[in-house]
């Protein structure tokens, strides 16, 4: 089922949402569904071209922070190469981790060859502001820095009913929030990014990044709530255990069209 990116309306996207929610049901790890949700956004998201319907995003990534403890040896040596000499990491610090990606460039199909956007350390509610993509999207999920930090339980109860948002960037080219933008926004002349996610029960958040090919309207991201619903559901089961696929190896596991 297709959703075309420029004339979707609410309700549009509830009925896609409905299915693409089937696409990550029953996957064991927060990974594989995740994987199983960029490769069907990839796909099915589409923008209107001289020849027809074309795809919409070049590149489509999902992310969640996740405790340095039980992060996966490659990513724990990613987050802390990235610590400053005065950082010292708390033992609960959380890292904003890529897992997975699907996109046009064959090193785009892996969360492995993401290179220094795998793992970011979040060791203070200061740090937050390194990271200037990071720092907007919390901003406009109605967040501050220490709710990345310190994320709980408790706090997402509270904040039941309002732990889901979008971030939009309607011109990536040159924009101070898109890191990356030799290798990854002027390639594929990417015009907009939007991201949209929420809050899992344990408090962490998770956020799937649409870089699209096409201007999207603060209309059109709007509509996007309701869809964040639709994965927020799908993915709250996971919690600190079953995040990362036990049989994804850096050295040769690969994000694969189902």
């Amino acid at each position: 089922m297709t959703l075309n990116l420029e004339r979707c309306d609410a309700a549009a996207l509830h009925r896609w949402g409905w299915a693409a929610r089937g696409v990550g049901d029953g996957h064991p790890t927060f990974e594989t569904a995740a994987r199983a949700l960029t490769r069907c956004f990839y796909d099915a998201l589409q923008a209107d071209g001289p020849d027809g319907p074309s795809r919409a995003c070049a590149l489509v990534r999902c992310y969640k922070t996740h405790p340095y403890r039980t992060l996966p040896d490659d990513l724990q040596r990613e987050a802390i190469a990235k610590l400053r000499r005065d950082d010292r990491p708390p033992p609960g610090m959380r890292c904003v981790t890529l897992l997975a990606s699907a996109g046009d460039e064959p090193a785009w199909n892996s969360r492995h060859d993401a290179g220094g956007h795998m793992a970011i350390p979040l060791p203070t509610a200061e740090a937050v502001a390194r990271w200037p993509m990071i720092a907007r999207l919390a901003a406009d999920f109605g967040l501050e820095p220490a709710d990345l930090v310190e994320p709980s339980p408790d706090m997402a109860r509270r904040r039941r009913g309002r732990n889901y948002g979008i971030c939009l960037v309607p011109e990536a080219l040159g924009s101070a929030v898109i890191p990356g933008q030799a290798a990854i926004v002027r390639r594929p002349d990417i015009r907009s990014v939007l991201a949209f996610g929420g809050m899992l029960s344990t408090g962490d958040l998770f956020a799937v990044v649409l870089f699209c090919r096409m201007l999207v309207s603060s209309a059109v991201a709007e509509q996007f709530r309701a869809l964040a619903l639709h994965v927020k559901s799908m993915l709250f089961a996971f919690g600190e255990h079953d995040a990362f696929d036990p049989t994804s190896h850096p050295a040769g596991a690969r994000e694969t069209a189902s």
